[in-house]
């Protein structure tokens, strides 16, 4: 898997991102005590960043490289997830127009699903 650990992701712990095929990739992380709330568990901004890196990391790579930008993101919160949690994401593009990408995501921890996610990215000219 390739790691995901630039910029912003770097301060997060980073993501190992694979393709596996033409619409779909999956990418991996772990839950540390950094990524918790006060309650204990994996805050939702964790979440959510992970869902939209590993979401837009996909993009990248089926718009042929070309730089990306979230329009928007919708997340369901299902479970929590626990620190030492390996959360697994898998990743399939719906569509791809010239200049749009649709998207869906799941994670899930070795026991269940933690959110599911769903995205537009708009593909940018420069």
């Amino acid at each position: 898997m390739d790691e995901n650990n630039q910029g912003f992701m770097r301060h997060n712990g980073g993501l190992s991102f694979k393709k596996v095929d033409e619409i779909r990739y999956e990418f991996e992380t772990e839950v540390k005590d950094i990524h918790l709330n006060g309650g204990g568990i994996a805050h939702g901004g964790f979440l959510s960043t992970i869902a939209d890196t590993g979401m837009g990391t996909a993009v990248h790579q089926i718009a042929g490289n070309k730089r990306c930008v979230t329009i928007s993101l919708e997340i369901k919160f299902i479970s929590s997830a626990l620190p030492g949690d390996i959360l697994k994401g898998k990743v399939k593009i719906l569509k791809k127009t010239n200049s749009l990408v649709f998207v869906n995501c799941e994670i899930r921890n070795e026991k269940t699903i933690i959110i599911v996610s769903s995205g537009v990215w708009k593909i940018l000219k420069t």
